[in-house]
């Protein structure tokens, strides 16, 4: 009896890993955060993830400029950052940041789209590519939400359709955070352009 129940919970936690990272070969749900420090925004300052250290839930895209995926979610990310992360009472952060190397990606380029596009998000700059690596980030724009602990409980798509969803995925999960759960929807396919990783 002893020997089936050790069975029974070896095969569920193999569920449970093959469950996470369907579609992310690097971070499973439940991973922390990874750290970044110092990435320079379109407004001048410099952003280190401690800086958000005062906010319940953190949203960090992963996205770019040339992308015309990337580009159709930019009214949405704006909707959604003044829907949740205004006023002094916010507990949501959202933070966008670029890793492409592409000279239509690079920092003189994102502060004229920022300031054309007028983007009420810090929208940081990372030629090391490093915050992408570590997220597992394939394309753009690539979502991931992380709760108080900045444990991982949302990576994906922002919502089901490029032109014409019907279904959001990132507003459950940053619902689900707020309230310390879980989202039903762990973990979707991001839609976008291939991140140009140096090297790839």
């Amino acid at each position: 009896m002893r020997r089936f129940a050790l069975l029974l919970a070896w095969l569920s936690s193999i569920a449970l890993v093959a469950q996470a990272g369907q579609f992310n070969k690097k971070l499973n749900i439940g991973d922390p955060c990874p750290n970044f420090q110092n990435l320079e925004g379109v407004d001048g300052k410099k952003y280190s993830l401690s800086d958000f250290k005062d906010k319940d839930v953190l949203v960090i895209v992963i996205t770019c400029n040339h992308c015309p995926i990337a580009q159709a979610y930019e009214d949405r990310i704006i909707a959604f950052t003044k829907k949740w992360c205004t006023g002094a009472d916010s507990k949501v952060a959202l933070v966008a940041i670029n890793v492409n190397n592409l000279e239509a990606d690079k920092l003189p380029a994102m502060k004229i789209r920022a300031k054309e596009r007028g983007f009420n998000f810090p929208y940081l700059y990372d030629p090391t590519q490093q915050i992408g690596r570590a997220l597992g980030a394939t394309v753009t724009p690539e979502f991931f939400v992380f709760n108080k602990e900045r444990k991982l409980i949302y990576m994906g798509a922002m919502d089901d359709s490029n032109t014409n969803p019907k279904v959001n995925y990132l507003e459950p999960a940053v619902e689900a955070a707020l309230k310390g759960s879980e989202p039903a929807i762990k973990e979707t396919r991001a839609r976008g352009c291939t991140v140009k990783y140096e090297g790839n």
